[in-house]
């Protein structure tokens, strides 16, 4: 479970630390500010060491091993032209500095690269164990309908989707485990069923369907967007890859959604929360974060620890303000553009009525 991260000249951010939640985690911002950049960063590093862990005959971490692994997962899911276009551009060189610790504090890492570097880092912290669990990232767009041949498509032919894609097909294609399911699974899986009123399964074609009772199976592709992420959510809980002390890294979950369906995703991300997964999440939606502000007020959910980070730009970069809740942040400088436009809107009507 990631606990912080530290960067320095890191694309848009000069220095920056941010200090995370067990349970819900929300990066919010306008555009172009870099959110996606604080949820790629630390998956990347998650990930370079989860897999490497899992590696048949794994040993213990070395710094050589760092050095490439890490170096070839910030390429994979950044795609930059080259390792040091990640690093913050000033007069001369630029070195880049990354610090990723965890509540296990045996797995955090520490490295850093120039923009003279184009394939390798240095490790400034190595760790002692890898990291025991893949973390996991959902992007913006549901993958559920693209899923079939995609991974083999992905790594046969040159393609400019990232890494991150590729990593979440894996997980959705991860066979679930036979028998009864566990009651930690079932937990999770209850309410995202009840959402969508049914089962979502992989047949043999390798396409999924929504199975519901009594009711004839649908294809993907004649589903609603908001169950698709409904969709994929479920299937990661049922391979097990979003349970017991996961990490899920959710890029605008909102995107392409109607309210009624971000509705029904904060409900999910908050249920997750509830279940010991640790959910980090970015997003410019201030329907989102009066959702979750709403949700969270319900017992059930009142429990679940909180952080939220505001981005803005200033004279020398991005700007992270955070907080243990909404309200500590400067009144919402995330949404200022919905706020300002409810202003219009207002602004317009009551001269309407005024005339």
């Amino acid at each position: 479970m990631l606990r912080s991260l530290e960067i320095t000249n890191f694309t848009a951010f000069r220095h920056a630390e941010l200090r995370f939640s067990p349970g819900l985690n929300v990066i919010v911002g306008d555009n172009g500010l870099g959110k996606t950049h604080l949820l790629k960063l630390p998956y990347a590093v998650m990930a370079a060491s989860a897999e490497e862990g899992r590696k048949p005959g794994a040993r213990s971490p070395t710094k050589a091993v760092l050095q490439r692994r890490l170096a070839e997962k910030l390429v994979g899911v950044f795609r930059p032209e080259a390792l040091g276009r990640l690093a913050r551009r000033g007069k001369g060189s630029g070195r880049c500095e990354v610090s990723v610790t965890f509540r296990d504090d045996a797995a955090s890492i520490g490295l850093a690269f120039s923009t003279r570097n184009k394939s390798e880092v240095d490790i400034t912290q190595e760790p002692d164990v890898w990291c025991d669990r893949a973390p996991v990232f959902l992007p913006t767009r549901e993958l559920m309908t693209i899923y079939p041949g995609f991974v083999s498509l992905y790594e046969t032919v040159e393609t400019e989707f990232d890494e991150t894609w590729r990593d979440t097909c894996l997980l959705l294609g991860t066979l679930a485990p036979r028998g009864p399911r566990k009651d930690a699974i079932n937990k999770l899986l209850e309410p995202l069923e009840k959402i969508v009123r049914g089962r979502f399964i992989l047949e043999g074609s390798g396409r999924f369907y929504l199975k519901r009772p009594g009711s004839a199976t649908m294809e993907m592709h004649l589903i609603a967007e908001g169950w698709r992420k409904i969709g994929m959510l479920a299937r990661l809980v049922a391979t097990e890859s979003l349970v017991d002390k996961g990490c899920l890294f959710w890029d605008e979950p909102e995107a392409n959604l109607n309210f009624k369906q971000v509705e029904k995703i904060a409900i999910a991300i908050l249920g997750l929360c509830k279940m010991g997964i640790q959910v980090i999440l970015a997003t410019h939606s201030l329907f989102l974060l009066r959702e979750l502000e709403i949700l969270l007020r319900i017992r059930r959910f009142q429990e679940i620890e909180q952080r939220y980070f505001a981005l803005r730009r200033d004279d020398d970069g991005v700007e992270i303000a955070q907080g243990a809740t909404m309200n500590d942040m400067d009144p919402l400088l995330l949404v200022n553009e919905d706020l300002k436009q409810s202003d219009r809107f207002f602004e317009r009507y009551s001269t309407d009525d005024a005339d």
